[in-house]
This record gives structure tokens, sequence and C-alpha cells, in this order.
């Protein structure tokens, strides 16, 4: 019995001294990481002390860095803030954009024809000036329209009305290219027709005209659509007759700044010709005299345009030689008007559509003061090479044929067409002053840094 208290005793003796080896381990671990802790916070601290004090740096150099510092500091933030701007932009741009697409677009009032009655019309040219006023009559009638523009003078604005419309189609193509569609009717307008325009690439103006009309011509035969081509009363040149009917051949120089124009237009009516006796075409020709009205280019170099501007700019109207020379001048709704005649006519000879009503450019210029109001003055300048000199087309032939001659006065139309360019005037303005507002704001400046 002694023996075994003996043993209890020695194993409990034996058991608290290991819990006090083991109590004294763990508190002298813990001192030294207590220690070794310190020393590191206390390193830490000396070297953060020693980079932000610098023991060579003096107040004034101190004070300096720390405005840099916080000069830095606060563009980021800027940049942040500017970064955090546009995404929200982008943001409300898509929903925007997604609204829009959501919500049905109103388009003009259209006819509905049936597949018998409804064609597919190609118009070259169809987002220029008159290409755009006959897409609007052709859109309204109820046909399928499409539209091919190279916009190296028509506009996306001009068609803009009918984008989305399941009844309209717009290609961005050249017609130098060929073009493979399936139509039943083409109107054949592209081509640059303002002098300025047509003068800037002679050598493109002349492949539009010759080779642009072959491609034309050529899909009008594997399809078998009718075809009318826009000509020019520049075939004429500066004629010797006086009014000039279709009989006359003209007096045109070929190797003058205009001949890239005049020729090219009378190289498409000599193919246009060639394609309907050879290849059996339907070929339509229509000889198109001076035409104004809204969408015209407003830098187009025409006369129409140019006093315009002039008068509402309070410039002087210059007057190019003594002001003797005479134009007619039709509204663009009556020259649709003939066209649409043409196409559905069976005559295949040219036609002229213009106005025979003459005025002298001075008259003209005067007129368009009077409308315009203001104080210009009419001023005579250099007269322009190979200017015609005079300029009128008999129209008995459109008459007779087509039973069409221009119903639109002269000073309605005018009206019509100042209050448009004054329109497009104030939108230009207007954003070239929202331009150079954007560009000169601080804003702007400071997200460049």
């Amino acid at each position: 019995m002694s023996l075994t208290k003996k043993r209890l005793r020695m194993v409990a003796a034996a058991s608290l001294t290991l819990l006090a080896v083991i109590y004294l381990y763990k508190a002298v671990m813990a001192s030294t990481a207590i220690t070794a802790s310190n020393g590191h916070i206390l390193t830490n601290n000396v070297v953060e002390e020693q980079r932000q004090w610098p023991p060579t740096e003096d107040a004034e150099e101190r004070n300096l860095r720390i405005a840099y510092e916080a000069q830095n500091a606060l563009l980021h933030q800027q940049r942040q803030e500017l970064l955090r701007t546009k995404e929200q932009l982008a943001h409300l741009e898509e929903q925007v954009r997604a609204l829009q697409a959501s919500t049905p677009r109103k388009y003009p009032k259209v006819k509905y024809l049936n597949y018998k009655n409804r064609k597919r019309i190609l118009i070259t040219g169809g987002a220029g000036f008159v290409g755009s006023h006959l897409v609007d009559d052709l859109m309204i009638q109820g046909h399928e329209v499409i539209v091919v523009d190279n916009f190296f003078t028509g506009r996306k604005r001009n068609v803009e009305h009918w984008l989305g419309h399941e009844n309209f189609e717009l290609i961005h193509h050249d017609i130098v290219n060929p073009l493979f569609i399936e139509i039943d009717e083409i109107y054949h307008l592209a081509s640059p027709a303002s002098p300025p325009h047509y003068m800037y690439n002679p050598v493109k103006t002349i492949k539009t005209n010759t080779m642009g009309t072959i491609n034309v011509l050529g899909l009008a035969k594997r399809v078998m659509a009718k075809v009318l081509i826009a000509s020019t009363s520049e075939v004429y040149g500066d004629p010797t007759v006086h009014p000039q009917p279709e009989t006359y051949w003209g007096h045109v120089n070929p190797i003058g700044p205009r001949a890239c124009y005049d020729e090219g237009k009378r190289v498409s009516e000599t193919l246009s010709y060639a394609y309907a006796k050879q290849e059996k075409v339907q070929v339509r020709v229509a000889r198109i005299f001076n035409t104004y009205g809204p969408r015209m280019h407003m830098n187009d170099g025409r006369v129409v345009s140019n006093f315009i501007l002039q008068a509402l700019r309070n410039e002087t109207i210059t007057v190019y030689g003594n002001g003797k020379q005479t134009r007619s001048f039709q509204y663009v709704s009556d020259l649709v008007d003939g066209l649409i005649a043409l196409m559905a006519s069976n005559y295949s000879q040219p036609v002229n559509l213009g106005n025979p009503v003459e005025q002298t450019i001075g008259e003209f210029a005067n007129i368009i003061k009077h409308l315009v109001g203001g104080q210009s003055e009419v001023k005579q300048i250099k007269a322009m090479e190979d200017d015609p000199q005079r300029r009128k087309p008999d129209i008995t032939r459109a008459k007779k044929r087509l039973n069409w001659e221009p119903k639109v006065p002269l000073e309605t139309g005018l009206l019509q067409t100042i209050s448009y360019f004054r329109n497009e005037l104030a939108r230009s303005d207007r954003f070239q002053e929202n331009s150079r507002k954007y560009f000169e704001s601080p804003d702007l400046q400071r997200s460049r840094l």
C-alpha cells in the first residue's frame, strides 16, 4: 500500500515539473515575439521617417514636394472622375440608342401597291439634290427604291427620313464599279453636276459618265430593266441656235474646262443608243436644264446657290461677265414630274426638261436681292471660260410626248429655296459654335493632360 502511494507521488511531481517547463517555454517565446515585433515596427518607423523627412531635404524643398504630390493626387482624382463620367455617358448613349431602336419611326405616308404594280427602282446618285426628291416621289407612290451613291456630292441627310423603311434601301457604292442587283427600272443620275464639283476631278467625272453608264446599261441588259439617263443642257455647249431643240447637235469645246462634263454626257447618250440598238435595252434620255430648290449643295458654285448665299450673308453678289448671258430656271419638283413622266412614256428619243422662261443673270441677281432683302450690292467680275451666253430649252417635244411643262412660278420656288438656305446657314453656324465651345472647354484641356 505504501509502495503505491509513493509511485503516485512520483508521477504527480513529474507531471507538475513538465507543466512548469511548458509554461516557462511559452512565456519565453512570447517575450521574444513581442521584442521582435517592436523592433520591426521601430525599424519601419525609422525607415518611413527617413523616407518622409530626408536629412538632406530642407523645409522649402519639403513644402514644394508636398505641394507637388498634392497636385498629382488632385489630377489623379479628376481623371478618375472624368473616366467615370465618360462611362456614365456611354451607358446613357447606349440606353438612348436602345430606346430609339425600340421606338417606331414615323415616315411620310406611303401609298400601298400590290406586288403586280409595285416596282423595284434603282436610283444612282439618289442621295443628291435631284435624286433625293425623286426618291421622295417614288416612295410616296408605293414603289421599292434602292439608292446607290458614293456621297461625293450626295448627302445621307437628304434621304435620312426614309432610313429603316421597308421599301427603302441605301447602298454606299461607286457606280464606276459593277453592281449586281435585281430591279425593274433605273434612273441614272450619278455624276457631279456643278462646275466646281465636276472640274475638281475631271478624269473621275469622265469615268462616272462613261464607265458608270456602261455598268448601268449592262445591268439593265442583264435584268431587262428600263433605264433613264440623266443628260444635261451642257451637251449643247455655247449654242448658236436659240432656243435649243433636241435636234440641235451642239457647239462644244472638247478640250475646255467644262469638257469633262459636256463630252462625258454626250458619250453617255451615245452609249445609251448603242445599247438600245444592239442589245435592245429600253432607254430614255432627259436633257436637264438649270434646276434649283431645297437640298441644293450650299457651295456648288451655281448661280442660284451663289446669289442666295451672298445675299443672306450681306456680301457682294458677284456676276461673272457683263450679266447679259441668259439662263432658264426650273423648280426641282417640276423636273421630278418630268423624269417620272418620261420613264413612264414609250418615247425613246432625247427630251428637254427645263423652263422656257429666260432670265439674264443680271436680272436674276436683282430678283434674289429683292427677295432676300439686305444691303448686298451687285458687282460684275471677270467672265468664266467657255461660259454659255444663252440657254433656253425648246420644250415642244415634252409638251407633245409627255404632256409636261413647268408649273412652279420662279418667285414661289425661290422663296422656298431661300428659306432652306437660311435654315442651313443657321444650322451650320450653330454647329460651328458648339464645336468651338467643346474644343476650347477647360474640361477637355485637362482631360488631355
